[in-house]
């Protein structure tokens, strides 16, 4: 991890929480440093996250630049995904830990994989918690 991305971690909750997410948003703290994070922390190429984030890989792309627009949405759901990853990176200790857990079929996940709800923010929400229930001693 580089002391940018490093940096920009410290900025996003470790927690999914849309308080936060809401208050960086309005404050227009999102940008496409958020959109390279998620590139950077994963190990999943561009078609995987812009499937998440419901855009086109050439909108992905586009949206990584410096200056680039972003939509609301796209933001909220960037730093949504930020917050699911600096999660599971603490839960699971490294980014190819947890990568290796989303892409696993779980019982709590009705025998599919975690990765399969990324691209909801309920989705993103019960991923978290299931995050939340391993830090306390539930098995998944």
């Amino acid at each position: 991890m580089t002391i940018a991305q490093a940096n920009l971690l410290k900025t996003i909750p470790s927690r999914v929480d849309t308080n936060i997410t809401l208050g960086m948003i309005k404050a227009d703290k999102v940008g496409p440093q958020h959109l390279q994070a998620i590139k950077d922390l994963t190990l999943f190429n561009d078609e995987k996250i812009s499937d998440w984030l419901d855009i086109s890989v050439k909108t992905f792309r586009s949206y990584k630049k410096p200056h680039s627009i972003i939509k609301a949405r796209i933001k909220e759901h960037a730093v949504m995904a930020l917050s699911l990853i600096k999660h599971g990176i603490e839960v699971f200790g490294t980014n190819e830990n947890f990568a290796t857990w989303l892409e696993k079929e779980n019982f709590f996940f009705d025998k599919k994989a975690p990765i399969e709800f990324m691209d909801t923010h309920s989705g993103i929400k019960f991923i978290d918690d299931r995050l939340t229930g391993i830090e306390y001693g539930d098995n998944a």
